[in-house]
């Protein structure tokens, strides 16, 4: 933990750097540039909004808010974890070279995905005003959730990062993982209307997306407290996986240029 820490702390201002130039190059060559970080989820929210909301005929409250924060959150995690698993073979060029934490990759890379996510977190809060949602104390709930999620990400992309390493086939397999995993985690519907108990109770306990979500969804559309316990449960999950996987990368990581 304490070499963590100071390597945290050493390369952060590469990080940030890294980060910085990310989002830069990303729009470097676009007629739009930045305003792609609100379109895109924008377009995507009215997509779900139109077929879920509009044809299929649901009926959750405030429903395209509904389905902009399962998106916000989805988006943030697939994005990590998609891009974890090539990380070290896309940045061979510099980890060939000099040492640089392997950890810090993952964290400049959460950076700019985590900078899309609090666009789509401020667009939320704007459609909030313009459909009048009622606010109140419990709104400040949404920061230990996205803590959690934040560090559940985490977690998983330093084991990903380490898998990758090693098999080639990995990001396909995580491809089509995520892709069911998008299915049974609530974006555009909601688990305890659509399944049966104990299966709706089931799936929101053993999909932390599905958990996450559904708490912050409770917190700031309906002024209701998440399930504490269950948080704190995925909390404890969260820090494991998160310990793994750092350790699990600096017990390896010179063996990954080896291997690249």
């Amino acid at each position: 933990m304490s070499r963590f820490i100071a390597d945290t702390k050493k390369y952060w201002n590469y990080t940030v750097y890294s980060a910085k130039s990310q989002l830069k190059t990303e729009v470097a060559n676009s007629y739009l540039n930045w305003l792609w970080w609100i379109l895109e989820p924008f377009c995507f929210m009215l997509i779900y909004a139109f077929i879920f909301g509009y044809m299929l005929d649901r009926k959750e409250l405030y429903y395209n808010i509904y389905i902009f924060l399962g998106l916000a959150i989805w988006d943030f995690f697939n994005r990590c974890i998609k891009s974890s698993v090539r990380m070290v073979k896309r940045n061979k060029p510099i980890v060939s070279k000099v040492y640089l934490p392997k950890h810090t990759l993952i964290m400049s890379d959460m950076m700019v995905n985590g900078f899309k996510m609090l666009i789509c977190l401020i667009i939320v809060f704007g459609m909030m005003i313009f459909y009048r949602v009622p606010v109140d104390w419990h709104l400040i709930f949404m920061v230990p959730i996205l803590a959690v999620s934040i560090l559940f990400t985490f977690g998983c992309c330093c084991i990903l990062l380490h898998l990758g390493v090693f098999i080639d086939d990995m990001a396909n397999v995580i491809n089509i993982v995520l892709r069911f995993v998008f299915y049974l985690t609530g974006i555009f519907y909601s688990i305890e209307a659509i399944l049966p108990q104990p299966y709706a109770t089931i799936l929101l306990k053993g999909n932390p997306l599905a958990m996450l979500i559904n708490a912050l969804r409770q917190c700031m559309l309906y002024e209701r407290m998440p399930d504490w316990p269950l948080l704190l449960v995925w909390f404890v999950i969260s820090l494991l996986l998160a310990a793994f996987g750092v350790w699990n990368i600096y017990r390896n990581e010179n063996t990954y240029v080896k291997v690249i």
